[in-house]
């Protein structure tokens, strides 16, 4: 992983977007590949959401990549047949969620963050933050109420590893 110079002139985004774009031009990301999600650059790069965002946007300026909303950003141009996805972005957000509830971050009859928050905190529609909230509720980690909120289900009723992988495929 490439060491960021935090204190020098170059913007963040621009050293991680010329990260990514060594990354395409070495063949590491090819055309049709998801670049990494805002939430993985966080992770990644240990940056902000907001540059993150920027990241995104300097690729797509420089004719790198291109972005589908509700599907993520993609290298190359429009029209071009699309990689999937190791993990579904739906899916990515849900584990995260459950990860908050293992650790204790979010307590058992406590609401799981908003539609809201999550769509601001993700970046991505409406439509993604409903399937990852089904898809925790399919689990067996929460529970809806509705017009009241999502609540995190007791420990008795959180599924086992073995039942999440089977429901991955894995």
């Amino acid at each position: 992983m490439a060491v960021l110079d935090r204190d020098g002139p170059v913007p963040l985004y621009q050293q991680v977007a010329d990260i990514l774009q060594r990354h395409i031009d070495e063949g590491d990301l090819i055309l049709g590949d998801p670049v990494p999600s805002e939430v993985d650059l966080e992770t990644d790069y240990g940056i902000a959401r907001t540059t993150a965002r920027r990241v995104t946007r300097e690729l797509r300026d420089r004719g790198l990549a291109h972005t589908i909303q509700g599907k993520g950003t993609f290298v190359g141009p429009v029209g071009i047949p699309l990689r999937r996805r190791k993990t579904p972005i739906y899916e990515e957000i849900a584990n995260e969620v459950a990860d908050m509830i293992q650790q204790g971050r979010i307590m058992v009859n406590r609401r799981i963050p908003s539609e809201k928050l999550l769509i601001r905190e993700y970046g991505v529609a409406k439509a993604t933050v409903r399937h990852a909230v089904a898809f925790l509720r399919s689990q067996g980690w929460v529970f809806t109420v509705p017009h009241r909120g999502t609540y995190v289900l007791p420990p008795e009723k959180w599924p086992t590893h073995t039942q999440q992988r089977d429901s991955s495929g894995e």
